[in-house]
């Protein structure tokens, strides 16, 4: 089955949900690992977590001896912060006529559920090559393949590991989930332990918000397919 269709397997366009199926109650667990929490973050214009900083900055400095001078384009967002980013998809797609399966299908191509993002943990990043300005949108595979990022891609590949990072998505045709991002690295030290709490808590079954287009979707079924195979669906190296 291709990954990116298997949500027609398991739900149907009449499904709906029930508004105590699945819930978010800020007293139990940790509302940290769905966004909606206050972390120790950086003070910089792009957050992450303090100790990720202090290991990024790390790298960074090793890279710019070599003339690649990393710069994070994305890094920490609330829960609120990837609600907007998944309806401003989830709207542009009804435009273009795509129903509610659809829609959801080609937004998880690349982008997570609000509440399911690794992002909002504070330890991954976005990356870019700062000594290049090129125009339109950043984070896309060409770009750092025979191209302006590529540079930064190898010396990635080859040394972010010695700081603790490592690529969630990876070009792995065997593994499910979201597309490849060069792009996206996870400081392991931390979002190993952090997956492990996010799965052992069932935080999957806190994310309701009926604000979430295509909420009437998200069944309890569909989410735990989805955490199976796409928030599970990372570099072996990332798993606990």
């Amino acid at each position: 089955m291709n990954r990116f269709e298997f949500i027609s397997s398991i739900i149907g366009a009449s499904i709906k949900i029930s508004s105590n199926s699945i819930f978010f109650n800020q007293k139990e667990n940790n509302p940290l690992l769905i966004g909606k929490g206050f972390p120790d973050l950086n003070k910089g214009p792009i957050k992450i977590l303090k100790s990720v900083e202090l290991k990024f900055n790390q790298m960074k400095n090793a890279a710019k001896k070599e003339g690649i001078n990393i710069k994070i384009v994305s890094g920490y967002r609330s829960f609120q912060r990837q609600k907007l980013i998944w309806n401003k998809k989830y709207l542009n797609n009804q435009k273009q006529g795509l129903n509610p399966i659809e829609n959801i299908n080609k937004i998880i191509q690349y982008s997570t559920i609000p509440g399911t993002s690794r992002h909002h943990w504070g330890t991954e990043i976005d990356i870019i090559d700062e000594n290049h300005n090129i125009k339109g949108d950043l984070l896309l595979e060409k770009n750092y393949y025979d191209n302006s990022f590529e540079a930064l891609r190898l010396w990635m590949e080859k040394n972010s590991y010695k700081y603790g990072f490592i690529l969630p998505y990876t070009k792995d045709k065997n593994r499910s989930g979201f597309l490849y991002e060069p792009w996206h690295y996870s400081y392991s030290k931390l979002s190993i332990p952090f997956l492990e709490e996010y799965i052992q808590l069932k935080m999957i079954d806190k994310i309701y918000d009926p604000e979430i287009l295509g909420i009437e979707m998200l069944t309890k079924d569909f989410l735990y397919e989805y955490q199976k195979k796409f928030i599970l669906g990372i570099d072996k190296k990332l798993l606990f």
